[in-house]
């Protein structure tokens, strides 16, 4: 493992944006599990801890993974006598972990989480019309969190001011929830173009 860090590391120099692309980590039961750099993905592969997978799904160790050619879609690392393939996935071969995707409180999870609709009248008016609603107002202990945060439009919430949905004669369209999304959910809304060699295994994730 020593020995390929040692490698990475001499070409690390101009190389940087090679040694960060993104790798899809996968347990060892092929579900997704968090998303990793190409420099620690090699360590991992050399190391035999982990199969690289190509397009078709299958899988190679180190040995058959560098005599792979590099084709023109590929991102290729150069290495003594050519270049090395940079896997996109790579196959832990004994972490049998799937780890709870943990949902950051945030303006934009909040938006994906209500679909950029307004939960009072529905109407999706686009993104900069929309605002952050705390359901029981914070000027009458109403905190943030998931249960009392939700989108509304700009009408609807002039409209509610500092009042409840109840004292304004609103309704919600759902009860405000932490939203439950898995880790292949959350890693195609961070990465808005997977690549091609990680789709099967995030639609099935």
């Amino acid at each position: 493992m020593e020995a390929l860090e040692r490698a990475v590391t001499s070409h690390v120099e101009g190389r940087r944006d090679i040694l960060s692309l993104p790798v899809l980590l996968l347990n060892r039961f092929f579900a997704p599990v968090s998303v990793t750099t190409a420099r620690r993905a090699l360590v991992l592969l050399y190391g035999g801890v982990g199969h690289a997978v190509d397009t078709a799904g299958d899988t190679y160790d180190f040995t058959l993974w560098r005599t792979l050619p590099v084709r023109v879609a590929d991102d290729a690392l150069p290495i003594v006598g050519g270049a090395l393939r940079v896997p996109r996935v790579l196959h832990l071969l004994r972490y049998d972990r799937t780890p709870r995707a943990a949902v950051r409180l945030t303006r934009a999870n909040l938006m994906l989480r209500d679909e950029y609709q307004c939960q009072y009248c529905s109407r999706r008016p686009g993104h900069r019309e929309l605002n952050v609603d705390h359901v029981l107002p914070r000027s009458r202990g109403g905190e943030d969190s998931w249960t009392n945060l939700v989108i509304s439009c700009r009408s609807c919430n002039l409209k509610k001011g500092r009042r409840t949905p109840v004292e304004a004669g609103m309704k919600l369209l759902c009860e405000p929830r932490r939203p439950r999304w898995s880790t292949a959910k959350q890693i195609l809304m961070v990465m808005r173009e997977p690549f091609e060699e990680w789709q099967p295994f995030l639609k099935a994730g």
